[in-house]
């Protein structure tokens, strides 16, 4: 049974993560093959990532774009975000059939 504090971190997890969403996917599943899922994702190493992006210790490719983004968060967004995408599960395409 979800508590009202699990419940709260979701939603501001959700709503902290819209421009994450942009990339990775509404649901987590990225629709571009080069770019991660978060769905599921451990939240103790999405924390990691996000403050090595931070930090500047992930580098090339496109983790300039991260860096951005990683720069606009709070300890407490990073928290919540990755709250989200770990408890966050797809939702099935209506099978008209």
């Amino acid at each position: 049974m979800a508590t009202v504090a699990t419940e709260t971190q979701f939603s501001q997890g959700k709503e902290k993560s819209v421009i994450c969403m942009t990339c990775h996917g509404t649901d987590g599943i990225s629709t571009i093959d080069t770019y991660p899922n978060l769905q599921g994702q451990k939240q103790a190493y999405f924390i990691a990532a996000l403050k090595a992006y931070k930090l500047r210790q992930r580098n090339g490719g496109l983790a300039i774009l991260m860096h951005a983004q990683a720069d606009a968060l709070s300890e407490k967004d990073m928290q919540d975000i990755a709250f989200y995408f770990n408890q966050v599960t797809s939702t099935p395409l209506k099978n008209d059939d």
